[in-house]
Order: structure tokens, then sequence, then C-alpha cells
């Protein structure tokens, strides 16, 4: 028998259709088998596919999966759950909640301001600098200034300001170890030549490859600029920053401190699309679903 499940997909930290980064987002009825959202996951080949379940006290579960795996933190499917409830009438602008997730309770809100705009606050920071990779460097064809490693497992490289960071060849087939399961490269930009954000430019740009994950690059990711955001607020000896993603479906978000090892990340979302899914045969695995999320 066919059982359809609501589930739409939103283009996160996109201020217009079809830019920034389409995430699926599928509401449950009840805990599903891993197997079967994990394939989900691979049949819509979006770089994360989110799934939502209400547990019996309230509270909202959420877990994230790319076409190949599953994911402990995830900004872009995070900001787009939120925009999903208000979508289906279960988040009103301003409200706010806590997502129970593999990586504690992330914090969103509705912009009560800004119709299609939510915040997140994720964990952020925690980069220590390694040795400049000579290898990396030869491999990109460009000098690094510096290089750290992160809790998340994320490498990031910082590019000089002049470096053609757009234009730069996709590198993911030829990553290799740990840069392989996310590299960063970021840089600053001039602000007489910065993209807009919310009335004003934008501090730095990066780009996102992650091809052990399945991902050979994300169009706009959150963990990624929450990751750096600490960084820049630093160097820049701001308490906010305005990120920019150079992909081919360009977008940002601005970051502000939120308390220790904390960011927020206020972005906008379009929705494509908004149907169901055909859950049948899906089974259930209720156990394997509160082991995974248990906070």
């Amino acid at each position: 028998m066919t059982h359809l499940l609501p589930a739409v997909l939103i283009e996160a930290f996109a201020a217009a259709p079809l830019q920034g980064n389409g995430a699926a987002v599928v509401l449950l009825e009840q805990p599903a088998e891993a197997g079967w959202m994990q394939g989900l996951a691979g049949s819509l080949r979006q770089s994360e596919t989110a799934f939502l379940h209400r547990r019996s006290d309230g509270q909202w579960q959420l877990r994230w999966f790319t076409p190949t795996c599953e994911v402990p933190l995830c900004g872009h499917a995070t900001l787009a759950a939120t925009l999903a409830l208000a979508h289906w009438g279960q988040l009103q602008p301003g409200e706010a909640l806590q997502l129970a997730s593999r990586s504690g309770a992330l914090a969103v809100q509705l912009d009560p301001s800004q119709p299609g705009a939510a915040a997140l606050v994720l964990p952020g920071g925690g980069m220590s600098p390694l040795p400049l990779p000579e290898e990396l460097a030869e491999q990109l064809g460009l000098t690094l200034l510096g290089y750290w490693g992160s809790e998340l497992g994320y490498r990031v490289a910082l590019l000089e300001p002049t470096a053609d960071l757009e234009g730069l060849a996709n590198p993911a087939a030829q990553l290799q170890g740990q840069d392989r399961q996310g590299l960063v490269l970021m840089q600053a930009l001039d602000s007489r030549e910065a993209p807009p954000l919310l009335g004003q430019p934008c501090d730095y740009q990066l780009r996102f490859f992650a091809p052990g994950l399945g991902i050979e690059e994300d169009p706009v990711t959150g963990s990624a600029h929450a990751l750096v955001a600490p960084w820049w607020m630093e160097r820049l000896g701001r308490p906010q920053v305005r990120g920019w993603q150079a992909s081919a479906r360009r977008g940002g978000m601005l970051c502000e401190h939120a308390g220790p090892d904390l960011v927020r990340l206020t972005g906008s979302g379009q929705l494509l699309w908004d149907g169901r899914i055909n859950a049948a045969g899906s089974g259930c695995d209720r156990s394997g679903w509160d082991s995974a999320v248990r906070l």
C-alpha cells in the first residue's frame, strides 16, 4: 500500500531562486530505518537530505544524510528544516525552538522581519594550526597563507586575496588524505568588489570540497562558515561578519558570535518543490534512531 510522507526541497542560504544549496526535508511519522533514509538520500541526490521526527515529549529530532553517508552536522539542511517546519505550519515567525541532533541541541528561529529567512546556532571554531602542505599547494597551483585542522574533520586553507578562488578548477579528484573529508578554501574580500549580503558587502569568501563524503563541491556550507567565521571575527575585530560562497550556485550568510564556541548563522531560503515521498516498506527502527541522536 502506498504511504506518502510530506517532503520539500528548499534552496538554503539563497537570496533568489535557483541559487544556494538545495536540501530535501522529509517529515516522518515515526523513526525510519537508517538504510531507507540513506537510500532515499541517494535517490534525491541533494548534498544533504534532512529527516525530521517529533518525539513523544514534543521535541523535534533531526538527522542528515548525503547521497553516500550520514553526517553529524549540516548547516544548510538545518536552515532548510527550519523553513520546512514553518511551511508545514509547525513554526511561527519569531518562534524559537531546539532541534535534537547528533551534534547536540541546535537552536533555530524564524526571522520575524524577513519572510523566508531564519537563524540557527552551530558549533564554531575549533581550528588548530597545521604545517603548510606543499603537496596541496602544488595541486591547487596556489600559495597557501595558512592551514588548519578542525574538530569537524575539515581542513581549512587560507589563500591570498588576489587568488582566483571563483575560477579555480574543482580539485576534488586530486585531494588526498584528510583533505578528502572536507576542504575549505577561503580568502579575504575587498569591500569595493565584494558581493552584498543583507545590505552590506561580504568580508570573506570560500569554497568547500568533500569527495570523501560523496560531495564533489557543496554550493553553500553552513558548517564551514560556522567553523571559519570566528577566525574572521577575531582577525577583523568585529562580533559579526558576512561570508560568501563562490560556487556556481552562490550564496552567503551573516555570521555572529552567539556564545563560547557558538556561531549564529542567518540566511534566506527558497522553496523549490513541495510534494510527498512514497515511504511504503520503509519500516521502523525506533531503537536505532534514538541511539543515533541521543544528546
